[in-house]
């Protein structure tokens, strides 16, 4: 075989291997094509029954993430609780609520697959090197010519990473801690001890121990939301990942 058939039969089978990493691309798009959002809750939090007097919640939201829009999140919270079946209502007045929930946005970026995994068993996996890698097996001929094996591998590679890039797997996750607190009935105190330990040098720690007695009981959860879908920009996701974690949120009174 001649080194033009060897090079020839090598662009081919390449340019097959280039037009099944376009199939993968056009898979994801169809696959992906419809925004999937999701929302798990690490523990539920089952507060005490009061009089419909006192079903009066104080939310504070706050977030360490510059592109998070606090306000955003907020109307979602208060939305969510207009449609409350237990009669809970937002109050600005902390004095006057029974409970006061403290929401932190720790996180709302884009996951990688190996965080997606972590956070919610969920995500996507692939790898970029899979064309190459196809393409150099399939180009080698018979007589294991290394033209032909660079040539496929080459081509295979290129197809599919062009067709990556026109067509990526996104997902965005929302990470947000929850406290509630709740006032306690009248006559009951709550006892709180607190362990604080930091680190003073190599050589060891320093653990602080504060105890108090407060009027207040407290529960803590976290929630995670994720959005996927194929090319997804966080504009296109936020308001569904807002109002659904604003749901789970509202879902504990």
């Amino acid at each position: 075989m001649t080194a033009v058939t060897r090079v020839a039969k090598a662009l081919i089978v390449g340019g097959a291997i280039a037009l099944l990493g376009g199939c993968a691309a056009v898979n994801t798009s169809i696959a992906k094509r419809n925004l999937d959002v999701q929302t798990k809750i690490s523990t539920a939090v089952f507060v005490d029954a009061v009089k419909r007097a006192q079903r009066k919640v104080y939310v504070d939201v706050r977030s360490g993430v510059m592109e998070f829009d606090r306000n955003a999140l907020s109307r979602a919270v208060r939305e969510a609780f207009i449609g409350n079946a237990n009669g809970y209502t937002i109050t600005d007045d902390p004095d006057e609520a029974q409970y006061q929930m403290n929401i932190f946005v720790i996180t709302l970026e884009k996951a990688s697959p190996t965080a997606a995994e972590v956070a919610l068993k969920q995500g996507y996996r692939g790898d970029v090197g899979a064309g190459a890698a196809a393409g150099m097996v399939i180009g080698a001929d018979s007589r294991h010519s290394a033209t032909g094996t660079v040539a496929g591998g080459l081509l295979g590679a290129i197809g599919t990473t062009a067709a990556n890039a026109f067509v990526q797997d996104v997902t965005f996750m929302l990470v947000a801690d929850v406290q509630i607190k709740e006032k306690a009935a009248k006559g009951v105190i709550v006892r709180k001890d607190t362990k604080i330990s930091a680190k003073v040098s190599d050589a060891g720690t320093s653990t602080q121990t504060v105890s108090e007695a407060t009027n207040k009981k407290e529960y803590r959860t976290r929630i995670v939301t994720t959005a996927n879908k194929a090319n997804l920009d966080l504009v296109e996701a936020q308001e569904t990942m807002f109002k659904k974690t604003a749901y789970a949120m509202s879902s504990f009174f």
